[in-house]
């Protein structure tokens, strides 16, 4: 048996108007842990979904190998029957099942037409503990985080007796541990003999964790490196992904013109909106000034989205108190509407969620939260509608055919210049940015930090969440810390270290 499981050759997928993917190869031997990377909107995804039958054959240009065979995928199920299975980043778990119910959706557990559940959850319990998930089958999946849900995703994979695992972006969403914990189990599942393939942006990741690693960019195979074999660095994978070196993943910023006070948060407080009793943020105290980048540092759970929902027009959380001050003056949010019109814009770290309607489309997006600019006697003018979407298209660098094009198609980081483009237009004085990186390749997050810069060398006040500390040290001029709900510390960017920061992030209430 040959020792290749997997040949795409020569593939080439079209969109109206794009060139998805251009003569595209691809070998993953058996049993190894291969990696694909390259920038949002390299083609990644399009090329594991050609691979899979989500773009069924005959709607892409050439031949796919697998077991030394030729195939030919008519949908999902037909890759399925093979072993090859695919997860996605936006994962496909039905909520309100349980997790039993999900493992073995499509593939039931029945005798003579009814579904045997004694069964079901037996065998779901063994999937479980091949996963290293301790948990109830009966449990709800909207009762399990992320990370518990990405191991239901994978022992789903196995109950389909799968050869080949795609994962997309797996451990995006998941905190330090759960992404060291999926890591773990996909060199589990390699000792089984289980092959994997794995698109991700955290190039630490892939240098842990990969064997080989194939580069895409711009719809082309540029390179497949051997991990092992060849010296790769996190700057030589760079330099296939964008096509150039990033001496600095960070763009300068001088502090010089950092000015008067613009935002002042005292003594803030909010609860649980459910659990009214339990304090999510406990008497927080910020500052930020005009020209400035202020990085607010926490662990999962610290409370940084939190603070920063409840001050954006206490979109989040029960029992709020505290002022706020916006030069100088104190005002009062009690909407979304209260914070826009005093000047303050918030980007959620959930873009596809909150921050996007994705089935609208470029312009109507953009347009949203400033619809009084360009509407007369209550009708908007698509003309001006349009022309100021072509204007953030161009300046925000915005990868799309037209402002027609629907935010659910863009990629991740241009779904984030789309969410960016959006609160510029509004013109805030203080924009707040929770994980604004989140999801995308380093080449859109040096673009994201010039527009950062940008906005800040205009004067904005910029509140940065981040969860990566060297994202916070590259950026900031001053950084704060949350542990449990209260602020522990501030560092200015000077003296600041990942290690004084991990003490602030990681110190107990006094």
């Amino acid at each position: 048996m040959s020792n290749t499981i997997l040949e795409m050759r020569s593939i080439t997928k079209t969109f109206p108007g794009v060139k998805a993917l251009q003569d595209v190869n691809l070998s993953v031997e058996r049993g190894e842990i291969h990696a694909i990377c390259g920038e949002n909107g390299a083609g990644k995804s399009t090329l594991m979904k050609v691979l899979s039958g989500v773009y069924p054959h005959g709607t892409y240009e050439g031949e796919i190998y697998f077991d030394g065979k030729v195939v030919q995928f008519s949908d999902i199920r037909a890759s399925e029957d093979v072993g090859i299975v695919i997860i996605h980043q936006e994962l496909a778990l039905t909520p309100l099942l349980s997790i039993a119910e999900n493992i073995f959706m499509g593939n039931e557990q029945s005798v003579r037409g009814f579904i045997d559940w004694n069964k079901t959850n037996a065998e779901a319990a063994k999937l479980l503990a091949r996963v290293g998930l301790d948990e109830n089958p009966a449990t709800r999946i909207a009762d399990i985080g992320v990370g518990k849900q990405q191991l239901v995703e994978i022992a789903k994979a196995l109950s389909k007796r799968v050869k080949l695992l795609i994962l997309d972006e797996p451990t995006s969403a998941l905190n330090d541990d759960d992404s060291e914990h999926l890591l773990n189990l996909l060199r589990h599942l390699k000792e089984q003999g289980i092959t994997s393939i794995m698109i991700s942006h955290k190039l630490n990741e892939i240098a842990e964790i990969a064997d080989s690693t194939t580069v895409i960019r711009d719809g082309l195979t540029i390179e497949t490196l051997d991990m092992k074999r060849d010296e790769v660095t996190e700057d030589r994978i760079i330099r296939g992904m964008v096509g150039r070196d990033l001496e600095h993943r960070f763009p300068d910023h001088h502090t010089s013109s950092i000015g008067e006070e613009v935002l002042r948060i005292e003594d803030w407080t909010v609860h649980h909106p459910i659990q009214h009793e339990r304090t999510v943020v406990d008497g927080a105290n910020l500052t930020v000034h005009r020209g400035e980048i202020v990085g607010l540092a926490g662990l999962m759970g610290a409370g940084r989205t939190e603070l920063a929902m409840s001050v954006f027009g206490r979109s989040y959380g029960s029992g709020i108190s505290g002022r706020v001050f916006k030069d100088g003056k104190e005002i009062h949010l009690r909407t979304i509407s209260d914070a826009i019109s005093h000047g303050i814009a918030y980007a959620t770290e959930d873009r596809k969620r909150y921050g996007l309607n994705l089935i609208e489309d470029i312009k109507r997006n953009i347009s949203v939260a400033s619809l009084r600019k360009i509407s007369r006697r209550g009708w908007v003018n698509d003309n001006e509608e349009t022309k100021v979407a072509e204007e953030y298209r161009a300046s925000m660098n915005i990868k799309a055919p037209s402002v027609l094009a629907l935010a659910g198609k863009l990629s991740g980081g241009n779904q984030q210049k789309v969410v960016l483009s959006k609160w510029i237009y509004a013109d805030p004085d203080v924009l707040i940015l929770d994980e604004p990186t989140r999801g995308i390749d380093v080449g859109a997050k040096f673009e994201i930090y010039t527009i950062i810069n940008r906005l800040a060398d205009a004067g904005k006040a910029v509140l940065f969440i981040s969860s990566e500390l060297p994202e916070l040290l590259g950026v900031c001029d001053r950084i704060y810390a949350m542990s449990a709900g209260r602020i522990t510390g501030v560092v200015p960017i000077e003296s600041a270290t990942q290690e004084i920061l991990m003490q602030y992030m990681t110190k107990v209430k006094d």
